[in-house]
């Protein structure tokens, strides 16, 4: 299937600095060279209502949808379908329709932009200035995790304390800071080993440690090898690289993965992701600016990266059998390659906390705790007041000395402890459902409390100064 979408990833790569090619060029490119395959098309059904069309296509950003019945596409469902949905043809047209909603809505004068909001100004003060990122990690194993294996239980578990070393966890993780054109650059990663594997005799952790480890070497070989002029390595060309290599290596096995990287200038961050690990950016929202009543400021979420899972616990994932799995082993396993990750692009504002994670943490503490957390921890540590006050924190980043930099490098540590410990306590808790929980109850499967897991948090507080 080509979409719009497809042309314009084909034009960027035609473009790009390293091989420009002309336009001309571009236009005698095969269309089978660049199309997207039928077994990565995402689709409808005409049973679905609109509700379920809209979430499809809002999650994904499709501006088309293929409905499809009994293997054969039925028709196209666009966003100007579900637009004309809601309203007749005497609603969407005609003198009175233009003159009630549009005519007094065309055209501004030059006088009429008012002073833009607090946040608004803030970002502007500081779009021209680099950002930076102190950053940490922490991570627990499963807390019933021995080198023999996990136990169902703390009674099976033999041990009288849970399980602290990081030994035995089937998580891994990197981070590494290296220079492109004079510009650093944070590259990071976590990897989530699957533990079945363990029932075939194979050691989870092998194959997760190895891809992490193929990362950073990667990364770097290319810092090293670098020539003028070249550009940081994308994630998923990183990603790419160390799955060739572990699979060279015969390392069995399969993991998830998140490879991110933040780029001080542009003030953003670059991801890939596979299975459900992830990421999340938590930032100050405006409330008097959106409308709201009593606090000032919340820290929330500003974005959620997607998950990919084939179906309820069984994640996408990059794996190595021993051998490439043909077409006798049909679409039952969850296997992927680096070319089939969800690549994304945030930017990123000052003061923003990102969190990049396993799901031993979004699979037991919702993201409305990690906020509360990490609101907890600004406070304590300064970097806004009890009353959330914006303008208070504008002030300060404006004075001289005022970004706590070195506080935050300090401290930002403590903050991705305590969520994985809330994250091991939530686990154990078998009074309250989990987000595991829930979902698996979505999915009719019986659970409560929480999800027992490795956990691994890498944490980033983006501020002005070093």
């Amino acid at each position: 299937m080509l979409s719009s979408r497809d042309l314009l990833r084909r034009m960027a790569k035609g473009i790009s600095l390293t091989s420009p090619e002309k336009f001309s060029d571009l236009a005698d490119v095969q269309i089978n060279e660049f199309i997207t395959p039928l077994n990565k098309v995402v689709f409808g059904r005409p049973d679905e209502n609109v509700r379920k069309a809209r979430s499809i296509m809002g999650k994904t950003g499709m501006k088309c949808l293929p409905i499809i019945k009994d293997g054969r596409v039925e028709g196209i469902l666009t966003n100007r379908d579900i637009s004309e949905f809601h309203f007749s043809a005497l609603e969407r047209g005609g003198k009175k329709q233009y003159l009630a909603d549009l005519s007094e809505r065309v055209g501004l004068s030059f006088s009429s932009m008012a002073e833009p909001p607090l946040f608004i100004s803030e970002q502007i003060h500081e779009i021209n200035r680099p950002l930076y990122v102190n950053f940490s990690a922490f991570e627990l194993p499963h807390p019933f995790k021995t080198a023999n294996g996990v136990a169902s239980n703390l009674r099976a578990h033999g041990p009288a304390d849970y399980s602290s070393d990081v030994e035995f966890s089937e998580d891994a993780y990197f981070l590494k800071v290296v220079e492109f054109k004079r510009r650093k650059f944070v590259y990071a990663g976590v990897a989530d080993g699957v533990g079945s594997w363990r029932q075939w005799g194979v050691d989870p952790r092998l194959f997760s440690r190895s891809l992490m480890r193929h990362c950073e070497d990667a990364l770097n070989e290319k810092e090293k090898e670098k020539k003028d002029g070249e550009s940081a390595p994308k994630p998923h060309e990183i990603m790419a690289q160390a799955h060739k290599r572990v699979i060279e290596d015969n390392v069995i096995g399969s993991c998830t993965s998140c490879v991110m990287v933040f780029d001080e200038e542009s003030h953003q961050i670059h991801f890939s992701n596979i299975g459900d690990s992830g990421i999340i950016v938590l930032r100050h929202i405006d409330l008097e600016t959106a409308g709201a009543k009593g606090k000032k400021s919340d820290l929330r979420a500003a974005f959620v990266s997607q998950q990919q899972l084939k179906s309820f616990n069984f994640p996408y994932q990059l794996g190595w059998t021993g051998k490439e799995l043909g077409e006798e082993e049909g679409d039952d396993h969850a296997f992927k390659s680096a070319s089939d990750y969800c690549n994304n692009t945030i930017h990123v504002r000052r003061g923003d906390i990102v969190i990049c994670a396993s799901d031993g943490l979004f699979d037991n503490v919702e993201i409305e705790e990690i906020s509360r957390i990490c609101q907890e921890w600004e406070i304590e540590n300064g970097f806004i007041d009890a009353d959330l006050d914006m303008e208070a924190r504008g002030k300060r980043w404006r004075s001289q000395g005022g970004s706590k930099g070195d506080v935050s490098k300090d401290k930002v540590k403590a903050l991705s402890e305590s969520l994985v410990r809330r994250a091991r306590e939530l686990s154990l808790d078998d009074g309250v459902d989990s987000p595991f929980a829930v979902l698996a109850k979505d999915n009719d499967i019986m659970w409560s409390g929480g999800m027992p897991d490795d956990c691994t948090v890498l944490c980033f507080h983006v501020v002005g100064h070093r």
